[in-house]
Formats: C-alpha cells, sequence, structure tokens
C-alpha cells in the first residue's frame, strides 16, 4: 500500500468514527427533546399520546382541585382547554387565572400528566412561548413588558 493510499486509509477511518459518534449523540438528544405546544395546538395537532411536550397558558379560574399531593386543573388558551394532573408540590406561585407551564406526557383519554409545573416569576414575567402564544390569541395585556424581561426591582445589584 502506498503512503497516499494509507492516509486516505486513515482519514476515511476517522471520518467514519466522527460520523457514528455523531449518530450517537443525536440519537441520545432525540428522547430529551421537549416541544412547547399551547392547548389549542394540542387540540388541533391531535398530539399522539405519550408524546413528551411543554403545555403552556393560564390556569383556568374555578379548574383546581387538591386531594393529597394530586392537583387537577385545566390550561387553556382562550381557544381550547386541556386538564392537568400533577403529582407532587406546587410552586408558591402557582394559582388560577396565572400563566403556567407544565411539562410531561398527554395521556390517550385526553388528559395531560404533568411532571413538573412552572409558574410565572411576578406580575412582570411570564414564559416567551406562553406570552407569544397569548399575544397571538390577543389576550397579553398592552403596555405589559417583554416576555422573559427582568423588572427592575428583580434585578440583582451591580448589573
Amino acid at each position: 500500500m502506498t503512503r497516499k493510499q494509507r492516509r486516505l486509509t486513515l482519514i476515511g477511518a476517522g471520518l467514519g468514527v466522527l460520523a457514528l459518534a455523531a449518530g450517537l449523540i443525536l440519537s441520545a438528544l432525540n428522547d430529551t427533546i421537549v416541544f412547547f405546544r399551547t392547548p389549542t395546538e394540542v387540540a388541533q395537532k391531535q398530539v399522539t399520546p405519550g408524546a413528551r411536550l411543554r403545555l403552556g397558558g393560564l390556569v383556568e379560574t374555578g379548574s383546581v382541585t387538591k386531594a393529597g399531593t394530586l392537583t387537577t386543573f385545566s390550561i387553556t388558551d382562550g381557544n381550547a382547554t386541556v386538564k392537568v394532573a400533577y403529582q407532587g408540590i406546587l410552586p408558591d406561585l402557582f394559582r388560577e387565572g396565572q400563566g403556567v407551564v407544565a411539562e410531561g406526557a398527554l395521556q390517550p383519554d385526553g388528559q395531560f400528566k404533568a411532571d413538573s409545573v412552572l409558574a410565572k416569576h411576578d406580575e412582570k414575567y411570564m414564559p416567551r412561548e406562553v406570552a407569544d402564544a397569548l399575544k397571538q390569541q390577543g389576550l397579553w395585556k398592552d403596555g405589559a413588558p417583554a416576555p422573559g424581561a427582568a423588572s427592575p426591582s428583580t434585578r440583582q445589584p451591580g448589573s
């Protein structure tokens, strides 16, 4: 084998190993990707049961019921509503009419089983995806700060 052939063989083997490593990394990351959806998107797109996703919107007034650590509530975006079941302790800022993002999976019966629930930080903050969806629905209040922007009272000294 000539020197040129050995070099090309080595380069080809290196590229093959690199391609295999990239494929394994992408395959592992595929399991951790979670898409954001609004209740309207869940209703329209018929999300397959068991698919992991983030569901965001407002907690519907009068929908919260608690039985021990099991809490059920509805998330709405003004057009559609999805019932959510969450087993665990909710964030202190969780309440009716507030913005939330729940991460979990849609059950075959149409109920969303949440693994985690995130509540908005204060009256001036809402997750960007939720705020964008509410703006599209016309539910975002005018004069509200940009989604995700920190209010002056929440900034750290020296920043």
